[in-house]
């Protein structure tokens, strides 16, 4: 009986039929199926009704289970007997009813024996329980034969506490007394018929584990009493000393925790400092990163557990990720395909119905049923970005390359690029296909920095193009980056439209004659380097030849930084110059360590200056000929010193509005003039590429040079900054020296997505009649005190930056503020 919808079970069996429920990583029904088999029943039929096919697709005939399976399908519900009696063409014997979803290791052998032996009609198999009232009670004589049926009676009418299991052993003529396509019960509408007749009917008292699972706490008893040894199924995989199960290929970590009795799929993987505690269960290909705590918590195939997270005494569905730091209380359920947010807490009882998102730091007290649970849409401040195989799969990656080539002109051309990691590389060669499904050529420059790809979309006739690399700091996380012809970010409007295009699944597909081309320029390095060398006056570097160390991180621009470098004639010790997958997304700890040995050697070579390319050849790390790391800040106001003093005035300069009133105050000694952008980096792109402006930048250490590319670039930024230093005649270490101090504190306040709104408005409201502006967020001014408060568009978070004329001025500047939101935020 494979029919049930289980709807006491949902949200598990909103999208598959409840009998394909999992137990330790086995479907119920393959539980069910494996005991008639080692019982000697091969022979068998399932009643399906309720999402059939995929039970259908999953057993298919029965070989593998070493059963000949047959299906029945109702195309509307006919009760348990009337589900039957639809089978009756393929029972030609004497037959065993067993339900698809119940979980029981009764002895079908000795039960078939007692049937023969009493010769009755039907026997019932009977189980003595503590409390009958869920289950039709059974009465008996002292020979076994059934006299009377309760279904769910109250309290006065228990007379017994043997139920019905609904495991039947019938004779085959039973079924004519089952009416044709009617709604007909076992219990309450065949065996009173058969009672009534004076057909023998017994009950089968067995010993054995039974449990109808049908509500989430029998389900998780369920677990604990096979793990329990309570009741006899096939494990699939091997055990450790204290009742721990490990599947085939399983992966844990020494330094991780598991207390049995436990169980952990095939394939799945426990990293370091994570625990899993009593009777915790992890199917196949589930990730627990380090630092997670389960705790009588089920885990379905392919899940992902992200950092720190808390599960205890919930169901996490298949293909469903919870992020860093996350919490699912007791009794939770978070079906399949659902998204959990860093730092959300789902309150107790709560339930969360299929592909649902609930947002970072969000706390949901009440089940999420019809409603979306607050996805934010596909792109936040760094493109589309995502965990590697579970937000950003290669069929995702396909679909949303297939989006973005629906919003395109049909024929028209994009450039792809990605760095060296080998998830990077999936990725993009699963958007390369999508981008060809949907009738567009696709220039694919491979593994190169992403500046040379927005160069190259730039220069040749491309309508934009995409670049997909590993995120900084963090090797598990992808990023994808979409341009357009400008080589700068897309902007909201072509969002949006990409949005809509996934999300409504409203994809182009080429016809077999339409399939879009690929192609593989061969010289876009070439050009990129001419590019840059045609955009720099590099004779007076040449005729400096200033000695610098650079630290190429391992990454892509090991492909062109190094030409550029010799061509201008600088003197170059260049260190980490070779591709390495392993190595190019290094932890912050790695950066300092990294930065620290750039140091050393600029101060043991004598050299003017020290320079690290990050691994997607766009952020560039500086140090001075005195050996000092230089913080981004800093840096950012050398290159405003500089472009201050060779640009004819009125130079302009695009810097996002938290940046240190320093560089307004350096720009305007020079007759210069700021334009004030969005911190966002695409802002910045945006506001570089427009008319007359000669430089943008920002405090992440990105520089821009619009009239070469106006994108972050670290290898035109080097060779520029080397132009500048010989045009004044300076050096970057006098210029530091000669920079005026600068003191900013930024703080971050906790607030619930909700609030934000509220928060904003109350803050305006708050300062009325004050100097402020309004670019990004509020910033207003006291003098030339400033603090600037910025909600965060994809955290539940408000930052607020402020800067004074002193460090201790600052820290109370931002402790205000911060205080302020907070009242705000009540």
């Amino acid at each position: 009986m494979a029919g049930g919808q289980g709807t006491r079970l949902r949200p598990l069996t909103s999208n598959q039929p409840k009998p394909m429920l999992p137990i330790l990583g086995q479907p119920m029904m393959q539980h069910v199926l494996r005991l008639a088999r080692d019982h000697g029943l091969t022979d068998v039929v399932a009643t399906v009704q309720f999402l059939a096919s995929v039970v259908r697709n999953f057993f298919g005939d029965g070989s593998d289970l070493g059963v000949s399976l047959s299906y029945v399908t109702e195309q509307e519900p006919r009760g348990t007997a009337g589900s039957v009696k639809n089978a009756e063409d393929l029972l030609d014997d004497r037959f065993l009813v067993l339900s698809g979803d119940a979980l029981t290791d009764v002895d079908l052998t000795e039960l078939l024996k007692f049937h023969e032996s009493k010769g009755g009609a039907v026997t019932v198999t009977l189980k003595r329980v503590e409390d009958p009232l869920e289950f039709g009670i059974v009465i008996a004589d002292d020979e076994g034969r059934i006299e009377r049926f309760l279904e769910k009676p109250g309290w006065g009418e228990v007379f017994s506490d043997t139920i019905n299991t609904g495991i039947y052993v019938i004779e085959r003529d039973v079924l004519d007394l089952i009416p044709d396509d009617e709604e007909f019960d076992f219990s309450k509408d065949l065996f009173p018929i058969l009672l009534d007749k004076g057909l023998p009917m017994y009950g089968y008292v067995t010993d054995r584990f039974w449990t109808d699972v049908g509500n989430l706490d029998s389900y998780l008893a369920a677990h604990r009493a096979v793990l329990d040894g309570d009741v006899e199924v096939e494990m699939d995989g091997f055990e450790l000393e204290g009742g721990i199960w490990l599947g085939e290929g399983a992966e844990v970590d020494p330094d991780a925790e598991i207390v049995g009795p436990a169980y952990v799929g095939e394939n799945a993987r426990i990293e370091a400092g994570a625990r899993l505690l009593e009777y915790s269960v992890v199917g196949r290909g589930v990730m627990v990163k380090h630092g997670a705590f389960l705790h009588r918590a089920i885990v379905h195939d392919y899940a992902y557990v992200g950092a720190s997270s808390t599960l205890r005494g919930c169901v996490l569905g298949r293909n469903s990720d919870v992020k860093h730091g996350s919490r699912l209380e007791e009794g939770v359920v978070v079906a399949d395909e659902c998204h959990i947010g860093e730092g959300a807490v789902i309150n107790p009882q709560v339930k969360v119905y299929p592909f649902k998102v609930v947002d970072p730091g969000a706390i949901v007290s009440k089940s999420i049923i019809w409603q979306s649970g607050g996805a934010r849409g596909l792109f936040g401040e760094r493109g589309v970005t995502g965990l590697f195989n579970i937000d950003i799969t290669p069929e995702m990656a396909i679909r949303l390359a297939q989006a973005y080539a629906s919003v395109l002109p049909k024929g028209s051309a994009v450039v792809a690029s990605r760095d060296a990691t080998k998830a990077a590389r999936i990725v993009k060669r699963s958007m390369v296909a999508g981008i060809n499904a949907a009738t567009i050529e696709c220039h694919d420059l491979e593994l190169i920095p992403d500046p040379l790809a927005r160069f190259y979309a730039r220069s040749a006739r491309a309508v934009g193009g995409f670049s997909v690399r590993t995120a900084p700091g963090d090797a598990a996380s992808i990023e994808i980056q979409f341009f357009d012809d400008r080589g700068i970010a897309i902007d909201a409007s072509m969002q949006r439209k990409l949005e809509r295009s996934f999300y409504r699944d409203d994809l182009r597909r080429a016809f077999h004659y339409e399939v879009g081309e690929l192609r593989f320029p061969a010289r876009a390095r070439e050009y990129y380097v001419r590019g840059v060398l045609d955009a720099i006056d590099a004779e007076p570097v040449r005729k400096r030849r200033p000695k610098l160390v650079v630290d190429y991180a391992f990454g892509a621009a090991t492909l062109t930084g190094p030409q550029v470098m010799g061509q201008l004639g600088a003197d170059i010790l260049a260190i980490n110059a070779v591709l390495d997958p392993e190595r190019v997304v290094p932890s912050s700890r790695q950066t300092e360590e990294e930065l620290d040995n750039l140091r050393r050697l600029v101060r043991a070579s004598g050299a003017e200056l020290g320079a690290m390319i990050d691994s997607t050849g766009e952020l560039l790390r500086l140090v001075d000929g005195a050996g000092r790391i230089l913080d981004t800040r800093t840096a950012l106001l050398a290159f405003v010193w500089l472009v201050a003093r060779t640009e004819p005035p009125p130079a302009k300069v695009a810097l996002p509005v938290s940046t240190t009133r320093v560089a307004e105050e350096i720009l305007r000694a020079q007759g210069g003039e700021p334009v004030w952008t969005r911190i966002s980096s695409s802002a910045l792109m945006l506001a570089a590429d427009g008319a007359g402006t000669a430089f943008a930048g920002a405090e992440d250490g990105g520089y821009i040079f619009p009239r070469f590319l106006a994108s972050y670039d670290a290898v035109m930024a080097l060779a520029k900054l080397l132009e500048l230093l010989a045009r004044v005649g300076t050096s970057l270490r006098d210029v530091v020296d000669s920079l005026p101090p600068s003191h900013i504190v930024r703080r971050d306040i906790a607030v619930p997505w909700e609030s934000k709104g509220t928060v904003m408005r109350l803050l305006l409201e708050h300062l009325e009649g004050r100097p402020m502006q309004v670019i990004d967020g509020v910033k207003t001014y006291r003098g030339e005190d400033w603090a600037l408060v910025v909600p965060q568009s994809q955290e539940p978070l408000v930052r607020v930056w402020a800067e004074a004329g002193s460090p201790e001025g600052a820290e109370e500047l931002a402790e205000e503020f911060a205080a302020l939101v907070e009242r705000l935020r009540e």
